[in-house]
């Protein structure tokens, strides 16, 4: 495998995770979203898909973002009877978005950002200390 190669898979890999924030961003920032009609469902959780594809022009897999899939577990129900959305019992359904599970995500996909990105950076310095050994 080359060096451009290795700069090839580190993007795809960043490309990824940074698809994956963009998710968790949106699920943190509708984690307290409501439906808008009473009886209605709130935000759904969002789950980033990735998959591998190999690509023959490369010869390497690569990873590559999908749709994120909507997270079927069941929504929080909160009392809150003065609530316009509030069912006949004065319960809200809350979205299934747990901050704190959205946080850990979060840094486990920033660091595996920060890690594809030290490997282009080392790719990167590899190749430009081959072109100097190359003038010289």
């Amino acid at each position: 495998m080359d060096l451009a190669t290795s700069m090839m898979i580190a993007a795809s890999g960043m490309r990824a995770q940074s698809s994956r924030m963009r998710t968790i961003a949106e699920n943190l920032a509708n984690s307290s979203s409501t439906a808008t009609v009473p009886g209605g469902d709130p935000y759904r959780r969002k789950v980033a898909t990735m998959s591998s594809d190999f690509d023959h022009e490369l010869g390497a897999t690569m990873v590559k973002s999908g749709e994120p899939s909507p997270d079927m577990s069941d929504f929080h129900m909160q009392y809150d009877p003065g609530n316009p959305v509030a069912d006949k019992r004065g319960y809200v359904k809350m979205p299934n978005v747990n901050p704190l599970v959205e946080i850990m995500d979060m840094r486990e996909a920033q660091s595996s950002y920060e890690a594809n990105l030290n490997a282009l950076d080392a790719a990167k310095g590899m190749l430009s200390r081959t072109v100097d050994l190359l003038r010289s």
